[in-house]
């Protein structure tokens, strides 16, 4: 991941309603869910949800594909690995201790089928 990239990932995460979104995708897991029933659950009217999924996806944060006539998304597990990884390798200038340790601090949080 190069510094661009990582500002187009954060940029599209700095929305409270994609941010919302991106979270509930990552717990949803590689089936992911329907465009229709995120916006139900995040009580976001459809078509704002479609405008805040796409910049989540142009971000390379989400991935879409179609069944029937939904549209699901799921989230980018390696993209976001990758945005955490480019977020943290200069950790704390070599002082791991300073910073504490992050991977377990990540572990505890991701549910082991996504974070492999």
């Amino acid at each position: 991941m190069n510094d661009d990239s990582a500002v187009a990932a954060l940029s599209a995460l700095a929305h409270a309603d994609r941010l919302a979104a991106f979270r509930m995708l990552v717990r949803a897991g590689p089936n992911g869910m329907a465009s229709g029933e995120i916006a139900e659950a995040l009580s976001i009217p459809p078509t704002r949800m479609s405008f805040h999924l796409a910049s989540l996806e142009r971000a390379h944060l989400l991935r879409s594909w179609r069944d029937g006539r939904r549209i699901l998304y799921a989230a980018s597990y390696d993209d976001m690995r990758q945005l955490l990884a480019f977020l943290t390798e200069d950790c704390c200038s070599g002082n791991p201790e300073i910073c504490g340790n992050l991977g377990d601090a990540f572990a505890s949080t991701c549910a082991p089928e996504t974070c492999r």
